[in-house]
């Protein structure tokens, strides 16, 4: 069965955070990010280099600021499109003096849930 990433213990630290949000590159792509887009979309918009956009996408990806999705097509060949999946982000200072990180999600509906789950059984398969 595959888990909701979002309900899993694996959360990014308050430094993996830090480091993708102090990335003028990733701070770029969220801006541009109104809407759910593609590699090629973002590129135009972002005027980031394709290989370099690539690599900002995974940061913010593994930060789990950024969602991928992947638009099935009849032709085969698929779509993965990049949307923003947080809508705010907080850092506490704990008794230990360690930073923590909060993160609020945006509400999904059924089929952004099924949407999400089919993309982690292609990436599985």
């Amino acid at each position: 069965m595959v888990r909701d990433r979002r309900e899993s213990a694996n959360e990014p630290s308050a430094a993996e955070i830090c480091a993708a949000l102090d990335d003028p590159d990733c701070r770029e792509i969220i801006r541009q990010l109104a809407e759910p887009m593609t590699v090629a979309e973002l590129t135009d918009r972002c005027e980031i280099p394709q290989s370099t956009l690539y690599r900002k996408l995974e940061v913010l990806t593994e930060a789990t600021l950024l969602e991928e999705s992947t638009d099935i097509r009849r032709d085969g060949h698929h779509a993965t499109r990049y949307a923003i999946d947080f809508t705010n982000i907080g850092l506490e200072l704990e008794d230990d003096r360690s930073l923590s990180v909060t993160i609020d999600r945006p509400s999904r509906t059924a089929d952004e849930r099924l949407a999400e789950l089919w993309s982690e059984v292609r990436k599985e398969t």
